[in-house]
């Protein structure tokens, strides 16, 4: 099985592809698991929401714009271990709502000497 680390470089990896590729709503569904699994991690957190943003860029989408503008400060939380579990980062959700977890990412984000 992969660390926490491992599965977030390769959700973040597979969000990157597809960007290069121009599917965009490909690259953000993997982006949106990147983020699931970044929010413990303060560099991660801003990575992910960094690449939402270029997306947002890419589709000249006002709003996820600004709302991962927003974000990306907001991702201080994860300093302090404030952060809404398993959400999924896009600004078409609230930036403080907890959501469910997609069950082949719940393993990671549960306690574990190989969480890092």
């Amino acid at each position: 099985m992969k660390t926490l680390k491992e599965k977030f470089k390769s959700e973040l990896s597979l969000g990157k592809e597809y960007y290069i590729k121009q599917e965009l709503n490909k690259a953000f569904y993997y982006l949106e698991r990147a983020h699931i699994l970044s929010q413990p991690h303060y560099g991660r957190h801003v990575l992910s929401h960094y690449w939402m943003l270029r997306v947002g860029i890419k589709r000249f989408d006002v709003k996820e714009v600004f709302g991962q503008m927003i974000r990306i400060i907001g991702s201080i939380g994860s300093l302090f271990g404030k952060y809404p579990l398993g959400n999924t980062g896009g600004a078409n959700v609230s930036p403080f709502k907890p959501m469910p977890i997609p069950d082949d990412l719940k393993l990671y984000l549960m306690p574990s000497p190989r969480q890092e």
